[in-house]
């Protein structure tokens, strides 16, 4: 049951993580824009009025399906780690694990880069058109809801040491109150800049995007951000100040590309999902196990549907961990994993009890799979960090953000924006907003897929969907929650496919979860 309908129109539709958000997007649709526009309006305005779940100093996937070519693509807007981010450096500082808060866990900043390419490919817009939204709200302000408040009083201990976040966050005397408006002068000032240098650029559509990018990555935000950096140690999740290892030459030096996305067909339909330097190919690996159930004969909230579920997902998120890393790094033999000797092999393997170890497969010739440490909270020792997963340890659900949208044209987007938190970094004095801290999902053990390297991208659990029906643009979704992202959106798809149930009423049934393999934050806990 619901007490929500299930939506329906023709001329397009934006759901987003809030309704501020979602409003710019569908301004944007009904002033003439496609859905790649309003995606970019959406996620930009969710910068500046979600900033405990994303920022500019962030990272997003985005899968789309553009009509205009009859295909899908990935915008990889996951930045690498920097040059100088080696496993003997944070081995040199005493560390065992990546701090999961501070400066030294920052990555290069994608978010930004990866929506002005959106918008480049994809869109019909200019930068300052898109930006009139976030600019609006960070200028006049937004409603302090509860969850922003929580973080920002749970930060407090950072902010005596971080001073522009404490300038920026607790700057009216104290805590925001709840429902009292929240200003990001400093934020507005930024996008406005951008806006003006783009506009001054001149030239065409692409040239002013491209003056956009250049201002962020090579530009002013870029110069503040290296000179914080090289002139600032920071206290983090470690107990200890550190200084960062971004410097001006990794932001320079990146730009937010491309991608084919991977598929798996299923039940009638093709799932599109980011490649492994995120952990969208888990959902794939879930669905091919699964397929050799009968699960529209089971009852979707009784034991044996949830058994089912949850020992396939146990046993590809430790494929996940033992194979996935970023590809342009490192070889991930995809193909192997989804082959259907493989699939069958490990399917044979869901038992009618619990499984308790941690069991990742040996693939048609490929070596002895190798898993990290499971590190306990009493080994890593220190403070507990402030990361995506479902709690941070502040009494409040701490997640991320998505994005979807579908237009009159055909087109589609789903996007899962992340990533600089205003708890888990501090503020870039005159920027308005802090870096990310995506560098804590490395393993600094050597020789794993997904080990620390210079310049190489984090295996992340941002994970938007895309399915298609009959080789037509279907559904596109996706959900905030770490590593429960392609579980609760798994459960989401199988109910719909399965059980009958409209998108509404999908997402409204209960849900469920596992924590069975190694946590993807700091500090990295298995249950």
């Amino acid at each position: 049951m619901t007490t929500r309908p299930e939506l329906v129109g023709t001329f397009g539709m934006v759901s987003s993580t809030h309704w501020l958000a979602t409003a710019a997007g569908m301004a944007v649709l009904e002033q003439g824009g496609n859905a790649f526009d309003a995606a970019v309006a959406t996620g930009l305005t969710l910068q500046v009025v979600e900033p405990h779940l994303n920022g500019p100093g962030g990272e997003v996937p985005i899968l789309l399906w553009s009509a205009a070519d009859a295909a899908p693509h990935v915008v990889a807007g996951q930045g690498p780690a920097p040059a100088a981010a080696t496993i003997e450096h944070f081995h040199g500082l005493g560390l065992e694990l990546i701090p999961g808060t501070g400066v030294l866990p920052a990555c290069v900043p994608a978010a930004f880069d990866a929506w002005m390419l959106l918008l480049r490919d994809f869109g019909t817009l200019a930068p300052e058109q898109v930006m009139a939204y976030p600019i609006h709200y960070a200028e006049h302000g937004f409603p302090a809801l509860p969850g922003i408040v929580a973080q920002i009083d749970g930060a407090r201990p950072y902010y005596e040491d971080w001073k522009g976040s404490a300038e920026l966050w607790l700057g009216g005397g104290g805590v925001p109150e709840v429902g009292s408006m929240i200003r990001n002068r400093p934020l507005a000032e930024t996008f406005r800049r951008i806006a003006a240098e783009s506009r001054a650029r001149g030239g065409g559509r692409e040239a002013q995007i491209q003056a956009a990018r250049d201002a962020f990555l090579r530009g002013f935000v870029a110069e503040a951000i290296a000179d914080f950096l090289g002139r600032t140690e920071v206290l983090d999740s470690s107990g200890e100040r550190h200084r960062g290892l971004l410097a001006g030459e990794d932001l320079a030096g990146f730009e937010a590309s491309l991608e084919a996305p991977v598929s798996l067909d299923y039940h009638g339909h093709t799932i599109l999902k980011t490649g492994p330097w995120g952990q969208g190919p888990v959902m794939l690996a879930q669905l091919a196990l699964l397929s050799g159930f009968d699960l529209g004969a089971m009852d979707r909230n009784g034991a044996d549907f949830i058994h089912t579920v949850v020992e396939c997902a146990k046993l590809a998120f430790a494929d996940r961990e033992a194979w996935y890393g970023d590809p342009l790094s490192v070889e991930v033999p995809l193909d192997a994993l989804l082959a259907d000797e493989y699939v069958a092999q490990r399917r044979g393997l869901v038992g009618a009890e619990a499984s308790v170890q941690l069991r990742p497969g040996r693939y048609g010739g490929g070596p002895e799979p190798r898993l990290p440490p499971v590190v306990t909270m009493a080994k890593a020792g220190g403070a507990a960090g402030v990361g995506e997963p479902t709690m941070v340890g502040m009494g409040e659900r701490g997640d991320t953000c998505h994005v979807d949208v579908a237009d009159r044209h055909g087109n589609l987007v789903a996007a899962t924006p992340s990533g600089g938190w205003l708890q888990s970094s501090p503020t870039i004095p005159g920027l308005g907003f802090c870096l990310g801290t995506r560098g804590q999902m490395f393993w600094l053990t050597e020789g794993l897929p997904n080990s620390l390297a210079p310049r190489k991208r984090p295996r992340t659990t941002l994970s938007p969907s895309l399915a298609l029906r009959d080789g037509r643009p279907y559904l596109a979704f996706g959900t905030p929650g770490g590593d429960q992202q392609d579980q609760w959106s798994l459960v989401f798809l199988l109910s719909h496919l399965h059980h009958g149930m409209n998108l509404q009423e999908a997402i409204d049934a209960p849900t469920f979860h596992t924590t069975h393999f190694p946590s993807s934050f700091y500090p990295r806990q298995a249950d």
